[in-house]
């Protein structure tokens, strides 16, 4: 008998972008990077403190607005997902930056975690790529 499957449960569709799975991850990642590290990051004054926040905070905002153009300019909306999975890249250069710089004067653990969460953001924000361009007929 087959008991160590998960039951299948399809997932919600998307009717607004705060509905997508990548904006709820890149805007709790956001608020992490705020609350939690920026503070210590001042302290402990890291160069790039604005940057990484600025950077972190965009994703949200980039997410909403490709889900918004995507059907008016899917070229445009396709853009701004290279943009986010570009930004989760640089997000992963701040953050293991802020280890090899501080990292005996910071939560290591934090750091690993969010360094996992973007890499993961990243690959979803990828696959929402691919599915976007499956509906669009490129022109030949």
């Amino acid at each position: 008998m087959y008991t160590n499957f998960k039951k299948y449960t399809p997932k919600k569709p998307v009717h607004k972008f705060t509905d997508l799975d990548v904006y709820q991850q890149t805007l709790a990642l956001s608020v992490i990077i705020v609350k939690d590290l920026r503070p210590k990051l001042v302290t402990l004054k890291y160069a790039f403190v604005e940057n990484s926040v600025i950077s972190s905070t965009s994703l949200p905002m980039w997410i909403a607005e490709a889900h918004s153009v995507r059907f008016n300019d899917h070229a445009v909306g396709l853009g701004l997902l290279e943009k986010v999975m570009s930004g989760c890249n640089k997000m992963v250069v701040y953050l293991e930056q802020v280890k090899g710089i501080h990292g005996t004067k910071l939560d290591n653990d934090l750091i690993d975690d969010l360094v996992k969460r973007y890499h993961d953001v990243r690959l979803k924000v990828f696959r929402l790529s691919k599915s976007w361009q499956k509906w669009y007929e490129p022109k030949k």
